[in-house]
């Protein structure tokens, strides 16, 4: 079935409303500033409006007049769309008129849109165009066999059914209202539409590779229309003056160039220095097609356990950015409005942000590039239901559509494809990772943030820890690189010598006159003084440790519910800028003394007690609190039901599932020998999600708050030394479960 007719299957009649367009264009700025040709016209301002939630049956393609009007490029459920309704809706209609400027000399006519969520479909004239599958990609059509002269209309459809499970939707709620970590959805258009006139033949894409060692870049361009007796023209300006140039005859897509650059200066986040390049198509001595754009000329490599900008150890002061505006919602309301969320992070100290669950737009990619601003582009994986393979072909093409739209960038020091994603998402996972990689060789690529890494050749490696304890949240992570290596078959585990960042910590929540629904990661501070010390204790407890090369703050700003930023919604401070930045300022361990070597662990870890991945042992197991001495070696166990390893019931870990558990506690016990032998090292290797407690032979020898949603390994020697016996030993294991999926399963392991 065709996009055409697939909704189509329903009467739906409306009331008819002329619109009025208005004379002000809302964001007018071009929406590419690396693509920039002379011939374009901003189609944001007033559209005729209409929106269904039936199975729509096509009126609206033949309907003279919509029903209502609306602000574009700002979604239905924002204030600046003029509508500003938040439930649910599947199907909405755009239309307008427009004509093409008298003065423009051009063969062919492109029309652009930055991005609509999700599925959409373009009419000119009645004439249909085309459809694009995604929700945060750019795209266009060339819409010039269906124009005629003077007036022309463009009807534009996009269906988004949020609750459906095909639509990866990054932070939109899946829920009515927004609640926890999700917020009003965006639906429809939300990115800038405009036109533009090209020749019969033009520079479609150009992909620019900086090679700073050689002074110089490299330079593929695609043409698109014929070829024969064209040539493709590359120059580079340094402060308005040619700094490099190169010539090739043009041959379909695959036009190489090699731009020698003089004089030579580097891109960084202290010398954001942005070349000028024009990329032209010529026939003869005429200029068939001229593109205006601009790069940097820096590099981003790895080096043993470090990533190197520029051959520099650069320490990522990252905030968490997930790109809500209370007024536009995933829309900026201004161009100014990007360019001051990047200075305000910078006010506070950091240099970079992690794009979270959202596609962020060229303009705001533009003043990154501008400001010296080191940013990772992600996809907005949350929402997709990765059990269905209907997920799959979708998610794939959109995120090679962002990457060749985004990779000429040099802010973007690297990519994320999914975050926190379910092991049902690991095949497709490492096909998307994989894909990154060959899609843009110069950059690293984290196949997930935070949760289950499934790539067994990863370059770079993440966790998310929100212990709000600084020492405690320290001490764990100079154990985590301190302790030894787990073996694979736990996960990633202590991966030494792979670059490592924390990509999410902190979310201290600070708020006043908060709804019931506001929160924070933790206890809020109860004075400035005491946020002060807790923002500065877990900062320096990363900035500390030489093992990492960054960190991701969260967040830059509260948004709705959420009440953690370093800024409110609306932008306005929360806190003293020079108090952070000096805290966060102070030179990090990496950058004196960055793990450029991969660091070998020299002896091996063997198990004394086995996990779920050794072979799911058994144990004894109770879920209503069982009497006082629980945890003794001696306590009367015997009608104790026994279940094997892992424990729970949780999203993503059903191959490690051996017993469901689903109530708020669980006590387990197990008997295990030990002969004696000497040991100089001991390590607990534990999944616990929520609140967990360790006892050897009625001896605590570990404890946590939270959980950490993978297997990760904690030093417990002295404290196992302590406990443990020749012979027969027990081990006792309480697990509490406060919301969200659960599991426990442990294994100890000796050196």
């Amino acid at each position: 079935m065709t996009f055409r007719n697939a909704f189509f299957c329903s009467c739906f009649t409306l009331l008819l409303i002329a619109p009025s367009f208005g004379a002000e264009i809302p964001r007018p700025e071009h929406p590419m500033p690396q693509m920039q040709r002379d011939q374009w016209l901003n189609l944001n301002g007033e559209w005729q409006y209409a929106e269904t939630n039936d199975v729509d049956d096509g009126s609206f393609l033949t309907m003279e007049t919509l029903p209502e009007t609306i602000t574009v490029p700002f979604c239905r459920e924002s204030k600046l769309s003029g509508i500003q309704r938040t439930g649910f809706m599947k199907n909405v209609w755009y239309k307008r008129t427009f004509s093409v400027p008298a003065g423009w000399k051009a063969d062919r006519i492109r029309l652009h849109i930055g991005a609509c969520d999700w599925l959409t479909g373009v009419w000119v004239n009645g004439v249909y165009i085309g459809d694009h599958e995604g929700g945060y990609s750019a795209f266009s059509f060339d819409v010039t066999r269906a124009l005629k002269p003077g007036e022309n209309t463009v009807l534009i459809h996009a269906y988004d059914d949020s609750a459906g499970g095909l639509q990866p939707l990054g932070k939109q709620s899946r829920e009515e209202k927004s609640g926890g970590i999700f917020y009003t959805r965006t639906t429809g258009i939300w990115q800038t539409v405009w036109l533009e006139g090209v020749g019969e033949s033009f520079l479609s894409d150009f992909h620019v590779t900086p090679d700073p060692a050689a002074s110089r870049i490299l330079i593929q361009a695609e043409v698109d229309g014929p070829s024969e007796g064209l040539t493709v023209s590359v120059q580079a300006f340094a402060d308005g003056k040619l700094a490099g140039e190169a010539e090739t005859p043009a041959a379909w897509r695959d036009n190489q160039l090699v731009v020698n650059l003089s004089p030579k200066r580097l891109w960084s986040v202290n010398d954001p220095f942005l070349y000028d390049l024009k990329v032209r198509l010529k026939k003869g001595g005429e200029i068939v097609d001229e593109v205006n754009s601009y790069f940097g000329l820096r590099d981003v490599r790895i080096e043993g356990g470090a990533i190197l900008i520029n051959g520099e150890p650069v320490f990522q002061r990252l905030v968490l950015d997930q790109g809500f505006y209370p007024d536009g919602i995933w829309t900026a309301p201004t161009d100014d409005d990007l360019r001051g969320d990047i200075e305000r992070s910078k006010a506070v100290g950091f240099n970079g942000a992690r794009l979270h669950q959202k596609v962020f737009e060229p303009r705001f990619l533009y003043w990154a590039d501008k400001l010296g601003y080191l940013v990772w582009g992600e996809y907005p994986s949350y929402g997709a239901d990765y059990h269905n393979p209907f997920v799959n072909r979708p998610l794939i093409d959109e995120w090679i559509q962002i990457v060749r739209r985004d990779r000429n960038h040099p802010s973007i020091i690297g990519w994320c494809t999914f975050n926190e994603t379910p092991s049902s998402a690991g095949k497709l996972q490492n096909t998307v990772a994989r894909l990154n990689r060959s899609l843009d060789p110069t950059r690293p690529v984290i196949d997930t943030s935070g949760w289950t890494h499934s790539l067994p050749d990863p370059e770079v490696l993440d966790a998310h820890d929100y212990n709000q304890n600084p020492e405690a949240f320290k001490q764990s992570w100079i154990t985590y690189f301190d302790s030894g290596s787990m073996p694979a078959r736990y996960g990633d585990g202590n991966k030494r010598g792979i670059p490592f960042m924390i990509s999410e910590f902190g979310g201290i929540g600070w708020y006043k006159n908060a709804s019931g629904d506001s929160w924070g990661y933790g206890n809020q501070p109860k004075t400035l003084d005491e946020f002060y010390a807790r923002f500065k204790g877990l900062c320096e407890a990363l900035l500390t440790n030489r093992h990492l090369f960054g960190y991701c703050y969260t967040q830059l700003t509260d948004i709705e519910q959420e009440k953690n930023g370093i800024y409110y919604y609306d932008r306005t401070p929360k806190f003293d800028a020079e108090k952070l930045r000096a805290i966060q300022s102070q030179t990090a361990a990496y950058e004196q003394n960055p793990p450029l070597k991969a660091e070998q662990v020299t002896a091996e870890l063997h198990v004394l007690l086995g996990g779920a991945p050794d072979g799911s042992p058994v144990w004894k197991y109770v879920t209503e609190k069982p009497g006082d001495e629980w945890a003794d070696p001696d306590y009367d166990d015997s009608s104790w039901p026994s279940g094997p390893a892992g424990f729970g019931k949780k999203d993503g870990w059903e191959s490690r599932t051996g017993t469901e558990w689903a109530a708020p506690d669980i006590w387990l016990r197990r008997y295990f020998p030990y002969d004696g032998e000497e040991f100089d090292r001991a390590g607990l290797v534990i999944h616990y999600d929520n609140a967990t407690e360790v006892y050897v032979n009625g001896e605590l020898i570990w404890e946590r708050k939270r959980w950490n949603d993978r297997y990760q390994l904690f030093d417990v020697t002295g404290a196992l030394k302590k406990a443990l016996k020749k012979g027969d030993n027990v081990i006792a294991v309480h697990c509490h479960q406060d919301d969200g999926g659960q599991f426990i399963d442990a294994a100890i392991l000796i050196r």
